[in-house]
């Protein structure tokens, strides 16, 4: 293809990349700004660049603490996702039969089912066994989370030949031995992805843990968010100085793992 021919598609890249980006501008530059500034114009840039929006923010949300209650929930519930969705999808993937085959079309159609629609029942549930706190709300995490990443491993065991399997049990490994010491490690790369995708996703979510977590100090960063949005006023310069460094962990775990990202879920959804 020509360089010409490549043009289009070439701004239609940068447009979108630019529409992509526009968000994280408008709230890295804002946050710089005293509230004033904020409602006056959004877009430009700030008249003095002070850190002073993320000292207050990184105080009032008392952050070393938050951050720890974030980064407890996400990697029990990332860990245990990426360990009971990938003995799932081995089971599945080996044991060619109807049921399997049903079982699997289940957690793939479950991914359709909207959290709202299961909110209220499963809270009062969890509130009956007494499992409104952090333990519960990693196992929630499990359910919501494991369709997606079953999905993702199913389709990379099906490309691992069975022939690995059968020499193992030969030399005499029972069937965890096979899985943890042979198969697991070749599925690092959708590992990753699987891990990343869950992560992102656990660390900013707001909506289930507020109707799980009802201890004082056990906020996660995005509930510890709305003690910038009082009933009579929005603190708006705190609030996006707190979501900045709120999101860097994550942003930083992403590009360390992008390559690994992209492997993985090519040979998930493809193979």
């Amino acid at each position: 293809m020509k360089r010409t021919a490549k043009l289009p598609i070439e701004i239609i890249g940068i447009l979108l990349g630019l529409l992509w980006l526009s968000p994280f501008y408008l709230m890295i530059v804002n946050s710089f700004k005293t509230k004033r500034e904020i409602f006056s114009d959004t877009l430009k840039l700030p008249e003095l660049f002070s850190f002073e929006n993320y000292s207050i923010a990184f105080t009032q949300l008392d952050f070393m603490k938050t951050f720890m209650n974030s980064l407890i929930i996400t990697v029990a519930s990332v860990a245990v996702i990426i360990v009971f969705s990938s003995m799932a999808a081995y089971a599945l993937s080996r044991n060619k039969s109807k049921t399997s085959t049903i079982i699997f079309f289940i957690f793939v159609a479950a991914m359709l089912i909207p959290f709202q629609s299961v909110m209220i029942p499963l809270v009062t549930i969890f509130g009956k066994i007494d499992m409104l706190n952090r333990s519960g709300l990693v196992f929630m995490y499990l359910g919501f989370g494991a369709s997606l990443s079953i999905f993702l491993y199913h389709g990379t065991l099906t490309s691992i030949p069975k022939t690995l399997d059968e020499a193992a049990t030969i030399d005499g490994a029972n069937k965890f031995q096979i899985f943890w010491y042979i198969i697991f490690p070749m599925l690092k790369p959708i590992t990753v992805t699987v891990g990343i995708l869950n992560t992102i996703w656990i660390w900013n979510d707001y909506l289930l843990p507020s109707l799980v977590i009802n201890q004082e100090g056990m906020e996660t960063i995005p509930l510890k968010m709305f003690f910038f949005f009082g009933e009579y006023t929005k603190q708006w310069h705190l609030a996006l100085a707190g979501l900045t460094i709120g999101i860097i962990p994550v942003i930083v775990a992403y590009f360390f793992a992008q390559r690994q990202i992209i492997k993985g879920i090519s040979e998930g959804a493809v193979k």
